[in-house]
């Protein structure tokens, strides 16, 4: 869905929720294939019964990449992603396990270029059952609507 929401309508602590995707062992094989990651961690299951989790766990590149196709359900026709800052996997995720995302406007700020500013989406990603597994923040460049 494509929106127009210039800088001065952004609200702080402003939110939206994703809806839900589950991570399957495609993803995952897929996921190793494009990105050259076959760390048995993800793709062994008998070598992953002897580690801590006991079972393979998605990679945190698929994690942030699906978490973040779930929040461009909304297309801001006047922003682009700036960036990512403070990107953590907090909890594993598994073959089987279902993601959602919260998006809050955490911060804005004025940016160098003239006509812009800075917009920041905390990204708070969840498990089926509420774990927090991932969390970042996204940064966008948005023009303003009085230059």
């Amino acid at each position: 869905m494509g929106i127009t929401k210039y800088f001065e309508e952004f609200e702080l602590n402003e939110k939206r929720s994703t809806g839900g995707r589950t991570v399957t062992e495609t993803d995952i094989v897929m996921h190793a294939g494009q990105s050259g990651d076959f760390f048995p961690h993800h793709m062994d299951e008998e070598w992953c019964k002897t580690q801590p989790f006991k079972k393979r766990i998605a990679h945190g590149t698929l994690i942030f990449t699906i978490a973040i196709g779930l929040t461009a359900h909304v297309i801001n026709e006047v922003s682009m992603t700036y960036g990512y800052d403070r990107l953590r996997f907090i909890k594993p995720v598994f073959i089987g396990d279902t993601i959602k995302a919260t998006v809050t406007i955490s911060d804005k700020k004025e940016h160098k270029k003239p006509g812009y500013g800075l917009v920041t989406e905390l990204v708070e990603v969840f498990n089926q059952s509420g774990e927090l597994v991932m969390i970042c923040e996204h940064v966008l460049l948005v023009h303003k609507k009085e230059s």
